[in-house]
């Protein structure tokens, strides 16, 4: 059964792992990678990534994205994502940290900032929903 509006976007701000996917051009399949990514209810979705890498260039290119979180338990839930890019803009230190501390427990966040210095540039990628899919297995 479908999820409500409301609960596609609670579900969606909970830190689950994003598969991104986005066009890379005719005769391919869309490149599909796993992302940490933030959103709030009502807000945009954004995430941070390695500037210049093949996955900006093809959002540069589309101009837009899909992705899809997904649990198994307690039952079996997927929400998609989809619109235009609204923004892309140099990540920050800030940003970085902020994902860092929404996927990674407390002691771990520290290493990993020291880890990210090394990826070089970064930038935040933002969209504001337009499309949902969503279905709770458990539900039906």
């Amino acid at each position: 059964m479908a999820l409500t509006l409301e609960e596609r976007q609670e579900f969606l701000a909970q830190p689950h792992i994003g598969a991104l996917a986005v066009a890379v051009g005719a005769g391919r399949a869309p490149l599909n990678v796993p992302i940490w990514y933030q959103y709030s209810p009502g807000g945009e979705l954004w995430m941070v990534t390695s500037a210049g890498s093949k996955k900006v260039r093809a959002l540069e290119a589309a101009g837009r994205f899909s992705i899809m979180a997904q649990v198994l338990t307690p039952t079996v839930r997927y929400v998609t994502a989809e619109g235009a890019i609204s923004r892309i803009e140099a990540g920050t230190d800030e940003m970085v940290r902020e994902m860092a501390a929404r996927y990674l427990p407390a002691d771990k966040v520290e290493p990993y900032l020291k880890y990210a210095e090394s990826l070089g540039e970064q930038v935040a990628v933002f969209m504001r929903p337009e499309q949902w899919l969503s279905a709770d297995m458990g539900s039906v």
